[in-house]
């Protein structure tokens, strides 16, 4: 491809003055339209073009899109007309084009929209960076207006370098501003919900917690939560969002606090799962989102009554038997149905009892083979540190998942809550 800066030489003291204010123009201004509108001015100008536009292009539609219009409207411009044909030649050659004599001019298919609109002269440049394709500036005059000349073709072959990479920094510049301004957004949202999370965990007889909650992203889409109730009970809820990032934060939000007033205004587990997905089915059935949770209640006997919505069962540890099982499996994840089919479940701990609540995070997390944690794996983590307190269960548990991946990086979010019953 031919060198696209022309020499000085190549151009008129007029146009090398032009040339020099164009670069005022475009170096000298925040507004980058003004900026590309005042040199679509320019170079009408120096031309005593008629008519003249700056496209852009779309690369995922590989289409020109006018910016700048001068002459033209450039919402109508289809309708008004302009040599398609000598604009897809510059696309296609990526050189500048000039002609003097369009409707005679053998190099090309004389088109509809030169001869119903009587174009003389058009000249088109491309604006490129490297190879790429950033647009086109093309102007054209009629029959009785004139006609350009080489100093006008060297001089939008300049204008449409310097204007090529104006437009690409703009570009780079705006992704950079929408990035830092969405990094700080989900940065806001990570706080938010991380203030969401319980800041002191309910002070229980016979009863030790230990959560841990990490995101893969900046926002994430799983909770936990544990709260005392005014009857002698302690709630627990573990819980995942079918999506991530910010909507996802969002609908944890309202699922939380469902939750939580439901639960303290004296519901049973069941009510409240089943109020709670009856009013998320509202806003779900408009995001697509639903919600899997398992919810307990404790005693400080070790009475426990527990509810299932579509959620991985919890491990649980015996100390009678030294033996892990799964709590059982059961309803369907919140903000799909209406009349979820929940059940209700009731067992009683006894001292030395463990329950690990996680979401898939855990049990999904993959080495760099590909193979899965598993609930075996958990099962034997469990079982050979079930001695231990609620925190260092958590802490061992975390220790083996992060062996076991060898630092592959976690793909889902982690959650888990450790819940020890130490007797009333």
């Amino acid at each position: 491809m031919a060198d696209s800066q022309p020499k000085a030489e190549e151009l008129s003291p007029q146009h090398l003055l032009t040339l020099y204010n164009i670069s005022g123009f475009m170096n000298s201004t925040l507004d980058f339209d003004q900026a590309l509108d005042n040199v679509m001015d320019a170079i009408m100008e120096v031309t005593n073009a008629q008519r003249g536009f700056l496209m852009i292009h779309d690369e995922e539609t590989s289409s020109l899109k006018v910016l700048v219009a001068r002459g033209i409207d450039g919402e109508t411009i289809e309708d008004e007309g302009y040599s398609t044909t000598i604009v897809n030649e510059v696309i296609s050659s990526r050189e500048p084009l000039l002609t003097n004599n369009a409707q005679y001019d053998e190099r090309f298919n004389v088109g509809q929209s030169i001869i119903m609109r009587g174009l003389r002269a058009i000249l088109c440049a491309p604006m490129l960076v490297g190879e790429r394709l950033i647009g086109a500036v093309y102007v054209d005059t009629a029959m009785k207006a004139g006609a350009f000349n080489p100093n006008d073709m060297a001089l939008l072959k300049a204008v449409t370098g310097i204007a090529a990479r104006a437009i690409e920094n703009a570009r780079l510049y705006l992704v950079a501003v929408e990035k830092g301004r969405l990094e700080h957004e989900l940065h806001m949202a990570h706080e938010i919900q991380r203030g969401l999370l319980p800041n002191q965990l309910p002070d229980m007889k016979g009863f030790e917690l230990a959560p841990h909650w990490e995101s893969a992203r900046e926002v994430a889409g799983d909770f936990y939560d544990a709260f005392a109730l005014n009857d002698g009970f302690m709630g627990a809820v573990i819980a995942d969002v079918s999506d991530k990032g910010a909507p996802a934060a969002l609908f944890m939000a309202v699922a939380r606090t469902l939750i939580r007033s439901h639960a303290h205004a004296g519901l049973s587990p069941f009510e409240t799962i089943s109020r709670a997905n009856d009013l998320l089915i509202d806003d779900a059935e408009d995001s697509g989102m639903f919600v899997t949770i398992f919810y307990s209640l404790f005693r400080e006997d070790g009475y426990t009554v527990s509810i299932n919505g579509g959620h991985n069962p919890p491990a649980y540890f015996h100390k009678s038997s030294n033996s892990v099982e799964y709590l059982p499996q059961g309803g369907r994840a919140l903000g799909w149905f209406p009349n979820n089919p929940l059940k209700e479940t009731e067992f009683q701990m006894k001292s030395g009892d463990v329950i690990v609540y996680y979401t898939d995070g855990l049990t999904e997390a993959e080495n760099p083979q590909g193979d899965y944690y598993g609930e075996d794996r958990l099962a034997t983590a469990l079982t050979q540190v079930s001695d231990q307190s609620a925190e260092q269960i958590k802490a061992y548990i975390l220790e083996d998942v992060d062996t076991f991946c060898d630092g592959q990086p976690p793909f889902d979010d982690l959650t888990m809550i450790v819940v020890k019953y130490t007797g009333a």
